[in-house]
């Protein structure tokens, strides 16, 4: 049994702090550790096969293949369709596949890209696997996602109907790098039918892991002929796509264009023709096929106007589904354009220039963390805050922010994006001393000094920003307050930037003290005490919990009183003596702090239900001088929240009472910094608090 989640959090981000999910260090995709299966495998002499993505009908997934073709899929390995299999048949390049039944256009086009960028590829897909000496039919590639790069496994069994691959498949019969490299990222995606439809943007991230900038080409920037030229020249990835027809069918055009289809840009080029210069963009359709047959197509006269050089080296009369179009007709027919690279150099064409990357994970969550966008007044300053101080300014554009929304299942076609974007405040010299959330009274008082030009309902949005020197906030929200999701925030930035998660206090402020009060009020507090204790002057849990229930909290609990398991709870946190009792001085203590803990629970509780909203919780935390991050709020509602997401009085106290607890146990056992414990150690604290 696997560890709990919020273990295995933790485990992750002290593994990343290691390198672990760096490319040169990838995570195990399902913890399937490559070389570990492959060394069982040759020692058992046995040919692997992917239990977690299994050769069967849920790997290809639902309503892409009928029953008749799904009855009649046979799993093969690539010797039993192949005299001679190899990985890769005199190297790689986009002419080597044609798209399959599967409507994965957007994936192919990126790999298309991908074909053209060795760095990239060799990080992408490990040249060395063979068929030959050491094959145990178990393969492997690599992809950046949400943050971390993962090393994915599969085994070669690949769906055929009568002898012949359904999906992408090589041209050369021996070559199957291509069809493994689909089955890897379908395991990925969580089927085969989970890669239907997306944009080349979605791979090319995944393949590259660094900058995307997306460009909407019905509203193109002025200097957009000049960055696809530098990125060109540099280290990157372009994909592009044509607007969906009336319907969902990839309608080909008269012109030959196909309609709700993705291509590979695979170059850009400058010539002259009659005297004037023409900016040109080449494109590959995935199809393997199928070209455009407007000006400067295959068959074009217009390539008997440029000199024999550049005719020499750009035209190709083939239908190999790669063709040249103009600058003009690509604005004209194709609707948007995706450029991914390591990072974000080409962006104004200064290679000497170092962008520096910074990467923040959070969360919305309804009632505590997600605030919606700036029209929830109320509740937008509740979204994630991060605090960012810019040093220096070398350029007019200087920083990159992307947002990215991070899903919490494997199955893609069960993702549900939201419309997302992020604003940027300048922290003016009265605000630097602000430590935790900035309220919403910052907000409505303060405009934006950069901002997405709307939310989008995307995977990713981005903005290439001007920051002068000074800190600023950045706020990600989805549009709709209330609408749970995770995400990644990265900032690009060549002006160094030093920057961190704002909601909480650096350092922690205790709880309130409580207020002692005089000795009549201890007195009387005893002599409850005594009337029904024992005859040692102790209490259980069970006698706990009727004088909770039915003496000192009588009217005011709402659904039920404290359980046994509540009042087990309590006894072990407060018991000094560890005897599985409270004896008066604890109980005294205990009793202040339950009416100490009720009060704040009404003050805060203003809606007047008689339970706290998961936005109250947050003020009844600042009302007991407590400061807790967004992460634990929101571990804090998940733990102790009703399904309404509201906290009833019994939970409010026995939470506050286990937080400030745990508090007092790390300060303690630890040097302010990090506790040491031995493992018997450990369970003794674990197992009675």
């Amino acid at each position: 049994m696997p560890p709990p989640g919020v273990c295995l959090n933790i485990m992750e981000a002290r593994h990343k702090q290691d390198g672990y999910g760096s490319p040169s260090n990838p995570a195990s995709f399902f913890n399937q550790n490559y070389q570990q299966l492959k060394q069982h495998c040759l020692l058992n002499r046995v040919r692997y096969t992917d239990e977690i993505f299994p050769p069967n009908s849920n790997t290809i997934g639902k309503e892409l293949l009928g029953p008749a073709e799904l009855a009649r899929v046979v799993w093969c390995r690539p010797a039993e369709m192949s005299p001679k299999p190899s990985f890769i048949v005199d190297g790689i390049s986009r002419f080597d596949f044609a798209q399959g039944q599967l409507g994965n256009c957007w994936f192919l086009a990126s790999i298309g890209a991908l074909t053209f960028q060795q760095q990239v590829l060799r990080q992408v897909v490990p040249l060395e696997q063979t068929f030959d000496e050491h094959y145990c039919g178990l393969f492997h590639f690599r992809f950046w996602r949400f943050g971390k790069w993962v090393d994915v496994v599969i085994d070669d069994k690949l769906p055929t109907i009568g002898g012949r691959l359904i999906f992408v498949h090589s041209k050369d019969q021996n070559e199957f790098w291509p069809a493994l490299l689909e089955k890897a990222y379908a395991k990925v995606c969580g089927s085969y039918s989970d890669m239907r439809s997306g944009t080349p943007a979605e791979a090319m991230m995944d393949f590259t892991g660094g900058v995307h900038l997306g460009i909407n080409l019905a509203d193109p920037p002025p200097d957009l002929w000049e960055l696809m030229f530098r990125a060109g020249n540099s280290v990157t990835l372009m994909g592009c796509g044509t607007p969906q027809g009336e319907t969902s069918a990839n309608t080909v055009l008269s012109n030959g264009l196909v309609q709700g289809h993705a291509y590979t840009i695979t170059g850009v080029k400058q010539t002259t023709s009659r005297g004037k210069l023409v900016h040109l963009v080449r494109f590959w359709n995935p199809w393997g096929k199928g070209e455009w047959k407007g000006d400067w197509s295959d068959k074009s006269s217009l390539w008997k106007t440029v000199s024999a050089q550049d005719r020499e080296m750009c035209h190709s009369i083939s239908d190999d589904g790669e063709f040249w179009m103009t600058m003009a007709d690509f604005c004209k027919f194709f609707n948007e354009l995706s450029i991914c690279c390591l990072t974000p150099d080409f962006l104004d064409g200064n290679s000497s220039s170092h962008w520096e990357a910074s990467m923040y994970e959070g969360r919305w969550v309804a009632g505590t963390t997600a605030g919606g966008c700036l029209n929830n007044r109320d509740s937008f300053w509740t979204n994630p805050q991060y605090r960012i101080k810019v040093d220096q300014i070398d350029s007019e554009k200087n920083t990159l922010v992307s947002l990215m929304q991070k899903p919490d299942k494997w199955n893609r076609h069960l993702i549900q994006n939201h419309h997302i974007g992020f604003s940027v405040y300048e922290v003016a010299e009265q605000y630097k001393a602000q430590r935790g959330k900035f309220p919403a009274s910052f907000f409505n008082t303060r405009a934006a000094v950069a901002q997405t030009k709307k939310h989008w309902l995307s995977r990713e949005v981005m903005e290439l920003l001007t920051l002068k020197p000074g800190e600023y906030l950045i706020v990600p929200s989805t549009f709709s307050p209330n609408e749970t999701s995770s995400f990644v925030l990265t900032i690009h930035s060549k002006a160094e930037t030093h920057g961190y998660e704002n909601s909480i206090d650096q350092k922690h402020q205790p709880f309130e003290r409580l207020k002692d009060g005089n000795a009549t009020d201890d007195e009387d507090k005893k002599t409850l005490f005594s009337q029904h204790s024992d005859k040692f002057e102790e209490v259980d849990a069970e006698q706990l919990q009727n004088l909770l229930n039915e003496k000192i909290l009588k009217g005011d609990l709402k659904s039920g009183g404290f359980s046994i398991d509540a009042c087990r709870s309590m006894v072990a946190l407060m018991d000094t003596s560890i005897t599985g009792k409270l004896n008066s001085e604890e109980f005294v203590r205990l009793w202040k702090k339950v009416v100490t803990f009720k009060e704040v629970f009404f003050r805060t509780d203003v809606s007047r239900t008689g339970t706290l909203s998961l936005r109250e919780l947050r003020n009844a935390f600042l009302t007991s001088g407590v400061s807790v991050s967004d992460d634990m709020l929101n571990l804090i509602a998940l733990r102790y929240g009703a399904s309404s997401g509201h906290i009833t009085l019994e939970s409010f106290i026995s939470l506050i009472l286990r937080l400030d607890c745990m508090y007092k146990i790390f300060k303690q056992l630890s040097d302010g910094k990090a506790m040491n414990l031995r493992e018997s150690e450990w369970i003794y604290v674990s197992m009675y608090t």
